[in-house]
Parts: structure tokens; sequence; C-alpha cells
């Protein structure tokens, strides 16, 4: 059976089939489902402990968060750099304040001392040719040295100018003067082998000036030689007394009783004394007021022989009369009470034998 062009043909009435090359009939389509609506999209998810704003990249379902490392870099040197310029910042003001301060200080003082001070024309000015200071760098001397040797004892010796007062004041206690004496023959002032003692190292002369109180008479005898060597050999080998000086009209005290002996030298010079009452009677070895008369007189002998010492050093520094030690009693005497406490005291009196 052969075909025509175009196939076969059916039957009368029948529908035309579709040809196996066509598309297929139409199925019957099934209902279509109604759209679900869309749900809502969320901001991304910042990881916990992050702040707002931490450069960390959108979360992706299924990974795990990490952070923007550049930026993190970035914003880490930003605060470093701001930290850097707040502290030099703070430092220039600081140094500024400080100066500041300092500046103001200095201001105050300098207007305080324009105050203290005096306008220049209130100033001394300093007249054409007055001279200027000077000042010695030589080292005071030594005073006893001046009355060591006869070459720098070389002042006025005299009994005015040893014993000059007529009513010393020795240790608060008040005596008179009674008689005064000066010889160059040594032996003559003396007794009981002193004499000999005397000229036998070279005495010069001896000054004796005689003092008394509350009947107790005592007198010194101040013997002078060349160099202390000779003062000091003959206060050791002392022996006897100085004769007791009454005068002409003193009582005579110390012949032939016992009395109180003292022997002592200073520099060139050797003194003795000799205490004993004006009545005569004899000095026990109990007694008190002759031992304490010849102290007194024998204390007030040292001073002024150290008194004469420190006026020759004085003078060999500057001979002016100002240079010399100031002293309440004159050397030209007094009929008035004067303490010898005005004479210079270097050092203690020695004591008495």
């Amino acid at each position: 059976m052969s075909f025509g062009q175009g196939g076969p043909q059916g039957a009368p009435g029948d529908q035309p089939s579709t040809p196996p090359w066509g598309p297929p009939p139409h199925a019957p389509q099934a209902p279509q489902a109604s759209p679900q609506p869309h749900a809502p999209q969320l901001p991304p998810q910042i990881p916990p402990g992050a702040a707002p704003g931490a450069p960390w990249q959108q979360q992706i379902p299924g990974q795990a968060a990490t952070p923007d490392w550049g930026r993190l870099a970035e914003e880490t040197a930003a605060r470093g750099r701001r930290r850097t310029w707040l502290l030099a910042g703070g430092g220039v003001l600081a140094a500024g304040a400080i100066a500041a301060i300092v500046a103001t200080a200095v201001m105050m003082t300098g207007k305080d001392d324009d105050k203290a001070l005096p306008s220049p024309e209130k100033l001394p000015s300093a007249s054409a040719g007055s001279p200027e200071p000077t000042f010695s760098q030589v080292a005071p001397p030594n005073p006893r040295e001046f009355i060591a040797t006869e070459e720098k004892d070389t002042a006025p010796l005299s009994t005015k100018t040893l014993f000059p007062h007529t009513k010393p004041v020795l240790d608060k206690r008040t005596y008179k003067r009674l008689a005064q004496d000066t010889t160059t023959d040594c032996a003559s002032a003396a007794q009981g082998g002193l004499g000999q003692v005397l000229a036998d190292n070279g005495c010069q002369k001896v000054l004796r000036s005689t003092y008394e109180r509350d009947g107790v008479a005592v007198t010194v005898g101040v013997a002078v030689f060349a160099d202390k060597a000779a003062a000091d050999k003959a206060k050791e080998q002392a022996t006897g007394n100085i004769t007791a000086l009454s005068g002409d009209d003193g009582p005579a005290f110390c012949r032939a009783t016992a009395c109180r002996l003292t022997a002592n030298a200073e520099g060139r010079y050797a003194y003795f004394t000799v205490a004993g009452y004006t009545n005569g009677s004899a000095v026990t070895s109990d007694d008190t007021k002759a031992l304490q008369a010849g102290r007194d007189v024998a204390g007030y002998t040292f001073r002024r022989i150290m008194y004469r010492a420190n006026a020759l050093a004085a003078a060999s520094v500057s001979p002016k009369p100002s240079a010399k030690p100031s002293a309440k009693a004159s050397d030209k005497g007094s009929d008035k009470p004067v303490s010898d406490q005005a004479a210079a005291k270097p050092s203690p009196a020695p004591a008495g034998n």
C-alpha cells in the first residue's frame, strides 16, 4: 500500500493524528502553586565581642567570619599617630608653662633687688686718691717672743710702767700700794741665798712693789735677765726670798718671821713674792689669808708682764696707737681702784711655789 504525499490518510470522520515529528499533544497542566512571600533580608551578622563598625567581612552562611586585617592595621597606625601628636603637644605646652613660671620668678626677683638697692645717686663714690684697703697675710706674732730676749724687749721698763696702779683690784679684792723700788744691785734686794742666784744668772735689775690689804702685806720683786733661759734657770735655782719692802710709812713685815713665798718666771723675767702680816705675826702652814694675798699679787704681776708682751707684738705689726691692746687701766697709774683684769691675759698665771 502506498501512501501519497502528506502521509496516510485516515478514514473519513477520523481526527487527523499528530505526525510523529511534531510536538506532543498538549497534556493537561497541573495547577501552579501560589508564590511564597520573600523572607526579609537581615543585616550582616557581627561576630560576638566585635565593636560596631569593625572591619569584619560579611559572613557567608556556612563560613566563619574573618577580620579585615588591612583596615585594622590602618586604624592602629592612625591611633598611634594621634597619640604621638598628643604627647608632643602636651610636652610643648608643659615646657612653655615652666618657662613662663621661671621668667616670672626672675622678673619678680629683679624687682625686689631693685627695691633693696639704693639708687646710683645714693651710693657713696670713692674720692680720688683715697688709699685702697690692704690686708696682711702675715700671721700675728707670738707675744712671748717679744719678752724672750732683750733685743726684742725694747719698750721702757720701770716700776711705773710695770706696776702703774695704786689701788689694783685683784679678783674683786682691792689692794693698796705701799712702796716701790728699783735697783741694779740685785743681791741687795734678796736674802737667804736668792741674791747669789740672781747674780750668778746675770740679773740686770730688780723692780719691787708692795701691796697691803686687811693686815696682810705682799712684796713682789721682778728680776730682769738677758733672755728667757737665764730667767728660767734663776727660778729653778731659787732659794731664800725677795726682801720685803715696807717703805717710809709702811709697817715692817716678814722680818725674822715665817712668811709665804712664791717663785715664777715668764719670758726674761723671774718674779718672786713674800707675804706676811703687818703686825709681825708668823704665817702658819694652814693660813689662807697670806696664801691668797701672795697668789693675787703674783697673778697681777704675770698679767702685767703679758700686757707688755702684747703691746710689743702689736706695735711690731702696726705702730699706730690704735693697734695697741685696749685696757681700762692706764700705764700712768691712778689713785682710784683699778681692776687688773684690764691687762692682757693670754694664759692663766702659773701657780706659785
